[in-house]
């Protein structure tokens, strides 16, 4: 671990080891398998590139994206490190000059997508070479479970069934209990050592509003707290992307787009903008950020939904890599839930494969709508059980929300959501709470239902409200068609018998 440690100090320039890293670095570098479950920023990169140092040969890295790949390799070449990326993006000479000097032994750590590393070709060519280990970076791509699924991830136990000596490592910042299991099968691990570094990044500040106008609540948030600040935006589609970035552009903000529609040059050309440049603002869809090692990013907001918790904690754990205080901020309403189900619905996913998106989406919303600390809640998912005190810096956390005794609102709610056939929106719900009389509600006689008007004591916003959180709870659930219809739930079933008290925010 001295020789560890001075390739630490001398060649990355930090001082000492953080969490498990010198753990893990001395397991690896004496030729164990191991799983490393650390959060973004936690430092994995270097779980593998000081072992990579230690050992004889190279070390052959798995990476599922070129941008990834060139990021490593650059910050790796300027600190002295002999690394190098093959990938589509080289010409074939270069691509073949490379693979000569594979052979010649004459690189420390070779990255690589999965597609090229499982060739027959490229697996006789580094049965030619030492090898120093593999490490699989992004590993949860392997589950078929996750936000980032590869399939080419699934055939990765060929390296232990050709190269068995070789010690492998698989790396991941976002992994739940299952997620981590499928790693393990899949890969092949199953005597592996799994190492669990903690999930909490305490410097984020996570903060979910209700959405109303959210260009201007974005543009609020930016401006109050972040002004000149660098940070990413998370859109659900490319169309949204490319409006927001307009938008904002229009408000006076330094701010750029990326999404996988766009030219790759383009693409390009704004990342290095947002790397490079201070007080970039980008706007994205997810197909941004994976490997993003910009360590002032102050913000990560969401105007969309994300589609799981997984998700969520490795978008916004790319802000505040440097230990300084960030946010994590987001503007959610019950639209976001109805598009959500309509993406999981139209997908052409096998029945179990959407029946875990929902749960996941479920669980999504219960973090949404939390009424005690966000960040608890969040370690907990991730199978973090020893963490039991608050956390002090989420928006729970600082500004309590008040809970209120809603089951005799929350019966006329779902009374109304029966009465009308379940086959109805919240808009037309509440004109019926509310006693709107409507072209809509008089049409389908609703105006004599016995839950009409009968909620008109509560504001149209908080019966909105009121749905949104009952959605959360599993006590209603959108229709499978994605046209936002409120249909009842088996657990809806004792609420309405009056024999389970809910309370609301």
């Amino acid at each position: 671990m001295s020789k560890a440690l001075s390739i630490l100090n001398k060649i990355f320039g930090y001082s000492s080891f953080r969490g498990q890293q010198a753990e893990v670095i001395d397991y690896v570098a004496a030729g164990g398998d191991c799983l490393v479950l650390m959060p973004t920023g936690g430092g994995k990169s270097l779980c593998y590139q000081i072992p990579a140092l230690l050992r004889p040969g190279v070390a052959i890295v798995v990476s599922p994206l070129i941008a990834l790949m060139q990021n490593q390799v650059a910050a790796l070449n300027e600190m002295g490190v002999r690394a190098v990326a093959l990938n589509s993006s080289l010409l074939f000479e270069e691509a073949a000059r490379i693979e000569q000097q594979l052979l010649a032994q004459q690189y420390d750590l070779l990255y690589i997508a999965p597609e090229r590393l499982l060739t027959p070709r490229f697996l006789r060519l580094i049965e030619q070479t030492p090898i120093a280990l593999f490490a699989i970076d992004e590993a949860h791509c392997v589950s078929q479970w996750g936000h980032d699924f590869r399939p080419e991830y699934n055939q990765l136990c060929v390296l232990h069934q050709r190269f068995p000596l070789v010690p492998r490592i698989a790396l991941t910042a976002t992994a739940d209990l299952d997620t981590r299991q499928e790693i393990i099968e899949r890969l092949g691990l199953k005597d592996t050592r799994v190492f669990i570094d903690s999930f909490d990044r305490p410097n984020i500040r996570y903060q979910v509003v209700d959405k109303s106008n959210s260009r201007m609540q974005l543009l609020n948030f930016i401006q109050s707290q972040h002004a000149n600040e660098a940070g990413i935006v998370y859109c659900a589609s490319r169309k949204k992307v490319e409006e927001i970035t307009a938008w904002l552009v229009d408000q006076g903000m330094h701010a750029v787009a990326y999404h996988a529609g766009m030219e790759m040059l383009q693409r390009q050309l704004n990342q290095e903008k947002f790397l490079q440049e201070e007080g970039v603002v980008m706007v994205a869809t997810i197909a941004f950020g994976m490997g993003i090692d910009k360590p002032n990013v102050r913000f990560v907001a969401h105007l969309d939904l994300p589609k799981s918790i997984e998700g969520y904690y490795q978008e916004t754990g790319r802000a505040g890599r440097d230990g300084h205080m960030a946010n994590a901020w987001m503007a959610y309403g019950l639209n976001d839930v109805i598009h959500r189900r309509r993406m999981i619905e139209e997908s052409q996913a096998q029945f179990k494969f959407k029946q875990v998106a929902v749960q996941k989406l479920q669980a999504m919303l219960t973090l949404c709508e939390a009424t005690t600390c966000r960040r608890l809640q969040m370690l907990h998912y991730f199978g973090e059980n020893t963490v039991t005190e608050s956390c002090g810096n989420c928006d729970v956390c600082l500004n309590p929300p008040q809970v209120w005794d809603a089951t005799i609102a929350v019966q006329k709610a779902l009374s109304c959501v029966y009465r009308t056939g379940q086959m109805f929106g919240v808009g037309h719900l509440v004109d019926v709470l509310r006693g709107n009389l409507t072209a809509h509600v008089k049409e389908w006689q609703h105006d004599t239902l016995s839950t009409f008007a009968i909620g008109e004591d509560l504001p149209g916003k908080t019966w909105r409200s009121i749905f949104r959180q009952l959605v959360a709870l599993g006590l209603l659930t959108t229709d499978s068609e994605g046209y936002g219809t409120l249909r009842l739930t088996e657990a809806s079933r004792v609420v309405l018998k009056g024999r389970q008290a809910v309370y609301l925010r």
